[in-house]
């Protein structure tokens, strides 16, 4: 798949923070069940990793590894089946090195600056992050101005009140999202967050 083809995949991506040991891999088969097919695990917990391959091998699930800041993480990631990689900012180094490996790659832009970077290596795909606090849809609506090519991933402040804002947005291609997990939730919880979030594609 290519990272256009993995964020029309579902209208949100949950941005997953797994702490501790769990049935990641129930959690991956409840998400998917309830919709949410395309799932992105933070790494920045001790059991990251491991999650993300219990995740990787729910059948229909498409799993990234996110908060990738280096060449070793991304090596890691893949390591562990992840099948794209979300950055919260944009180096060449990072990208150079994704760009070896093949995976999908999502880095966050926030500036004009940044996705001219992006373009300059062959990008065209971001994470607007952080969404909210970088000036929100206004912000992203006149970032879109000179770029007309490019798609987002708005992450970063979005919640289920106001993702459907966002998604109304012509050159944004999903969200991400971390309302729709907490520790300790019940799958029942999370399903049902799931399914609302899955049904704003329409």
């Amino acid at each position: 798949m290519t990272i256009d083809e993995i964020m029309r995949a579902s209208p949100v991506i949950p941005v997953l923070v797994l702490d501790g040991e769990g049935d990641w891999a129930k959690l991956a088969e409840t998400f998917v069940g309830a919709g949410l097919s395309v799932l992105e695990v933070t790494l920045r917990t001790p059991g990251a990793l491991d999650a993300v391959r219990q995740m990787s091998k729910v059948p229909g699930a498409i799993v990234g590894a996110g908060t990738v800041l280096n060449e070793r993480q991304l090596d890691d990631a893949a390591a562990a089946g992840a099948r794209f990689i979300v950055s919260p900012g944009l180096t060449e180094p990072l990208a150079t090195a994704i760009a070896r490996s093949e995976i999908c790659y999502l880095p966050g832009v926030a500036t004009a600056g940044d996705i001219m970077r992006g373009l300059d290596l062959g990008l065209d795909r971001f994470k607007f992050f952080p969404a909210e606090a970088s000036g929100g849809i206004a912000a992203l609506k006149a970032l879109s101005g000179p770029f007309g090519n490019i798609r987002f991933c708005p992450t970063g402040g979005i919640r289920a009140d106001n993702a459907a804002d966002w998604l109304a947005l012509d050159t944004v291609l999903c969200v991400g999202g971390t309302w729709l997990y907490r520790t300790g939730d019940s799958m029942d919880s999370v399903a049902e967050r799931a399914r609302a979030a899955a049904a704003l594609r329409g």
